[in-house]
């Protein structure tokens, strides 16, 4: 066993004796901007133990909490993948440092234990909020709040949902292009909860002069959310009637949003962001259907056919190949893409948001793309997807 599977055995095993304290990665060598460390500990969230992560940036703190074998892929992603060269376990009876070395090769060396087992795990501290729920307008009429603030108890899984959403794109938001104004497309607005809630931020913490239109085609809900936009004097959002394949939006976008648009309607908001040179795509697959059909009736023998025989498991199947290739997609016009749990599993089982921040891409990597495409697609049976032939790389 090398080096570096030692390291994620002895991570294993400190879990299964409850020893394990917590973990550090540094030495950050990867893209991700102002991304400085990541800190791991164990946390017990309504009584089931997970690992919560901490992703230190130069500005501010983003957490992240996953079920414990997750949360090991995860470690696992952020060392092989996303750039980290140190990760150090902390445990009752030692340190174990492992580090990527010039010659290109994982070292490993124990260290005397510095840390303290902390006496309890629960994760009962108050999170800061980015938003504060007093004298808003738009939470009291969307039936969130009271007048004084305080929100509902039927309300509070999406005040969360809220929060959790603003807080994952709290530091790319800050990072965006300086522009006198943000124009902002959020395609499938609903009710507007998470429409109202970004507009919020971005003027009033933030402080960026921003247009944002909320494309919806359920009448009813335009109305309501327009008459809200006007008594909470938030001028320069407005909500108009409209699919997302139909809508054309009058210029470039800065920022494009679909949360749980159906199916391929999430291709046509993707497609739409890259055309009109968005900086920042954010989209929460709904409904995987296009692919799911393509894999069903092509049948294609693989090593994972064994799975695929089963609806639930074909069903998530689907959703990530769906969503793996979208991310490719985006990565083939430049975008630097990452997927985020939005939603807790225990609210609603759609819960991937796909990040994507435009950056720049090379020839050669676009030649990788199209192969990893294609190879993908051939594997699963798959003659196209949909936002390949959006974008006329099919």
């Amino acid at each position: 066993m090398d080096n570096y599977a030692t390291f994620f055995e002895k991570i294993r095993e400190s879990i299964q004796r409850e020893e394990f304290i917590k973990i550090s990665l540094g030495d950050y060598n990867g893209t991700e901007l102002y991304l400085k460390n990541v800190y791991i500990k164990p946390v017990i969230i309504k009584r089931e133990k997970k690992l919560s992560f901490v992703f230190r940036y130069k500005t501010q703190d983003i957490t992240q909490n996953f079920e414990i074998g997750t949360g090991i892929m995860e470690i696992h992603g952020l060392l092989k993948v996303e750039g980290f060269r140190m990760a150090t376990l902390f445990t009752e009876t030692e340190n174990l440092v492992c580090q990527f070395t010039k010659k290109g090769l994982w070292s490993i060396r124990k260290e005397n234990p510095t840390a303290k087992k902390p006496v309890v795990l629960t994760h009962d501290k108050q999170k800061e909020r980015k938003l504060d729920s007093a004298d808003k307008v738009y939470l009291q009429e969307l039936r969130l709040t009271d007048a004084a603030g305080n929100v509902y108890k039927n309300a509070q899984d999406k005040w969360r949902q809220i929060n959790h959403y603003i807080e994952i794109l709290s530091s790319i938001l800050q990072r965006l292009p300086q522009k006198d104004t943000l124009n902002v497309v959020d395609m499938g607005a609903g009710k507007g909860y998470l429409t109202f809630a970004l507009y919020d931020y971005l003027v009033h913490t933030l402080q960026k002069r921003t247009s944002l239109v909320g494309v919806e085609y359920r009448k009813d809900l335009v109305e309501l959310c327009n008459q809200i936009a006007v008594k909470s004097n938030f001028k320069d959002l407005l909500f108009i009637r409209g699919a997302i394949e139909d809508y054309q939006p009058e210029s470039d976008l800065d920022i494009l949003i679909a949360l749980h648009a159906c199916d391929t309607a999430t291709d046509d908001a993707i497609a739409k962001g890259i055309k009109h040179g968005a900086d920042l795509i954010v989209v929460a697959p709904c409904c995987h259907k296009q692919i799911r059909r393509e894999m069903e009736k092509s049948k294609t023998k693989n090593e994972l056919d064994f799975l695929l025989k089963h609806g639930i498991f074909m069903e998530r199947q689907a959703e990530m190949v769906t969503d793996g290739i979208r991310a490719l997609i985006m990565e083939y016009f430049g975008y630097q893409t990452k997927v985020f749990q939005f939603i807790a599993d225990a609210h609603t089982p759609k819960n991937v948001l796909v990040v994507g921040e435009k950056k720049s891409v090379n020839t050669q990597r676009q030649e990788e793309i199209l192969a990893k495409i294609k190879s993908t697609k051939a594997y699963f049976g798959i003659s196209y997807h949909h936002l390949e032939r959006l974008m006329g790389i099919a």
